[in-house]
């Protein structure tokens, strides 16, 4: 053996046996219950960053369920990202000097296609070089042909049961992507902006966005306003045009919010349209799809929102029309994948009718057939599901799944598809061996961000579509944060490839330094310092593989491999001895329990002191004059404890484990991957 260990030299090997030893593909066997994840299925948006490697916590659970003897399945596949690959592929045109409606439907999708292929491609290769233990046989995706007759049965389906409706709404627009949004999709962050208190005649309003007034159908009061009750059922003048418009009341206008005077734009803001709705006004429309001002705005047309306002408001200060400014601070929605700020629409999209699904997904929870972790996010699931809106599911995009309707050009949100996947992978609709044996799965794990994206989602349309859980437990993972607090992503170019990582330092540091310190729930700050601590770790568990091997000599001991324990096989133990094996069975136990309560952080923690303090620092220093001796107790006692150990280890530190494993002397010839987890 090499003095330090070179991951560089065999993980790809490793992994290699791995794949040809068909390891990761389990074989169904009715008599035995199996434990299944299905992959949180990375976008075909280029290449994984270090945030995805904290599927690491899912390789854990498949390798520890795996060495229980189960049969187990963790189950690849990617999703189509109808927004994000539709907003690359549009940027890569826009440095040609393209753009899609040059090239046209065809075209674009070629190239979309081409893209997703060379992501999936790279990911692929991104995930076994992380060492994840994924059954490659069974590899899905959502644009392809079963994942497509899935999407088509289940839209039929909710169709026909009169759930899924189309309808005038306002909704959420980003004006970059083109297309709409559901509400989870815009994003709202909080800015500094001006609050406007501008006259319309006897009456002064407050408004955030003095550019929307062109769009003004009435301006409302709430019933207990006093100060304006008798301009109630008369008309004002709107500022900047000819037009005069009536003053109303409504329960929905909030008394304490600027003057307690409201001016109700339909079409651009979604309170405005409920009281639209209900009082019968008019929609007139001032921002267009494109994010200008629209031919109703005079003067005002073709200049972008904020050029529009500002000009709006010069106006207006010369008109004598603006009482006064604030600074105020404000929510804005912005979108989720291009960071532009979203425009309230009202537009002609698909929905689903939400709630019939809701409350079976709320009852399952409640009952305790899906339970989550950390409990916390309960509460932040009832509340959600309990207050949910119907869900937009049409998006005015080329990439994606066809709204299965004659006509229809409009795709569908890439949520509808993935929700359907803890069904989807297994072949359904269709009866297969495959969906009767491994569903409903195990474990849905994620990061609690995509708690409602997806997982809820999940919970409702499978539910919808079997009368079944999709899985047991929900496991929810903090999120990767760069120094500065931002979240990894893709799309935003924020984090930095596991690959440049693991190409430096091996998988097994990077994996390890992102279970260490990091409990359920929580968020992770990862830094190159952490992974070089856990580079070190590997050296550690090297050497003290090396010094055994080297101590070894010719020596057989492969007998001692079956036994359970040396203390009642064994003459002339010492008290150090038996310590030691006593340490080692408190270390199974609390490992083993550890696991099974999802507390990976502290079962890596107390292996990795176990293995470098107590038995290197301690019991191999103590070992080595006995050894010089002549002794065999020692050694005997060094392989046992140094084997459990190496069990332990293996589902947080595949590669290092494996080889080090394969290196000793022993009866079977089995990989650890496929051995017994200790007893």
């Amino acid at each position: 053996m090499n003095k330090t260990y070179q991951p560089q030299k065999v993980e790809k090997n490793i992994y290699s046996m791995w794949e040809k030893g068909k390891y990761f593909t389990p074989k169904i066997d009715p008599k035995k219950k199996p434990f299944t994840i299905t992959i949180p299925l990375p976008n075909v948006t280029g290449g994984l960053h270090t945030g995805h490697a904290m599927f690491v916590v899912e390789d854990i659970m498949a390798r520890y369920h795996r060495m229980l003897g189960k049969p187990t399945l963790w189950l690849p596949g990617f999703d189509h990202a109808s927004i994000a690959v539709e907003y690359l592929v549009s940027k890569q045109l826009t440095k040609e000097g393209k753009n899609k409606q040059e090239i046209g439907r065809e075209e674009f999708l070629k190239r979309a296609h081409q893209f997703a292929d060379d992501s999936k491609k790279y990911i692929r290769e991104q995930l076994k070089l992380l060492g994840f233990s994924l059954d490659w046989t069974r590899e899905a995706y959502t644009m392809d042909k079963i994942r497509t007759q899935a999407v088509e049965e289940a839209f039929n389906r909710l169709y026909k049961k009169g759930l899924i409706y189309q309808g005038e709404r306002i909704i959420n627009w980003c004006p970059t992507c083109q297309t709409a949004l559901s509400d989870l999709e815009n994003v709202h962050e909080e800015e500094k902006g001006k609050l406007y208190y501008i006259k319309y005649g006897p009456i002064t309003i407050a408004t955030t966005r003095p550019e929307t007034m062109f769009a003004d159908v009435a301006v409302a009061i709430h019933p207990e306003n006093k100060n304006y009750k008798n301009l109630v059922g008369k008309k004002v003048p709107l500022p900047l045009t000819r037009r005069q418009i009536p003053v109303i009341t409504d329960e929905a206008v909030d008394l304490e919010f600027g003057t307690g005077a409201l001016k109700i734009t339909p079409v651009h803001d979604e309170l405005d349209f409920e009281i639209g709705e209900r009082h019968h006004l008019e929609s007139l429309v001032a921002i267009g799809p494109d994010g200008k001002l629209t031919k109703l705005t005079g003067k005002y047309a073709g200049l972008l929102v904020n050029e529009a306002r500002e000009k709006v408001v010069q106006d207006l200060k010369k008109q004598g029309l603006i009482e006064k400014i604030e600074d105020y601070e404000h929510s804005i929605g912005h979108c989720q994948r291009c960071g532009c700020i979203t425009e309230p629409l009202i537009s002609k999209q698909w929905f689903i009718k939400i709630k019939p699904l809701a409350e079976k997904a709320i009852k399952a929870v409640k009952k305790g057939q899906i339970k989550i972790i950390p409990k916390r996010f309960k509460k932040v699931y009832f509340n959600w599901m309990e207050n949910i809106h119907d869900w937009c599911i049409s998006r005015q995009l080329w990439w994606g799944h066809k709204i299965p309707l004659k006509g229809e050009e409009d795709i569908l949100d890439t949520w509808f598809s993935s929700a359907l996947w803890p069904i989807s992978v297994f072949g359904w609709p269709k009866k297969t061996k495959d969906l009767d044996y491994f569903y409903p799965t195990t474990v849905r794990e994620t990061g609690y961000d995509i708690l409602f994206f997806w997982v809820a989602r999940e919970i409702m349309m499978c539910l919808e579509m079997t009368g079944e859980i999709p899985f047991e437990i929900v496991y929810l993972h903090g999120l990767v944060r760069d120094e500065k607090g931002q979240k990894f992503s893709k799309t935003k170019g924020i984090g930095f490839d596991p690959l440049e990582i693991i190409e430096k330092h091996g998988a097994d540091a990077l994996r390890m330094a992102m279970v260490v310190g990091n409990p359920p729930g929580n968020d992770l700050k990862i830094e190159e310092d952490k992974v070089i601590a856990y580079r070190n770790f590997c050296n550690k568990i090297w050497n003290i593989g090396r010094f055994i091997i080297g101590k070894l000599e010719e020596k057989d001991l492969s007998k001692y491999d079956d036994l359970p324990s040396y203390s009642n096989s064994l003459k002339g133990l010492t008290n150090e001895d038996n310590e030691i094996v006593k340490d080692l069975e408190k270390l199974i136990k609390s490992t083993t329990k550890l696991i099974e309560k999802y507390r990976f952080d502290l079962a890596a923690e107390g292996i990795y002191h176990f293995l470098w303090h107590r038995f290197a620092d301690e019991y191999i220093e103590y070992s080595k004059k006995r050894i010089d001796k002549g002794e065999t107790n020692p050694l005997i006692i060094l392989r046992y404890v140094y084997f459990n150990c190496l069990k332990l280890l293996h589902p947080f530190m595949p590669f290092v484990t494996e080889e080090v494993w394969l290196k000793f002397p022993k009866k079977t010839k089995d990989p650890i991957i496929i051995s017994k987890w200790p007893k």
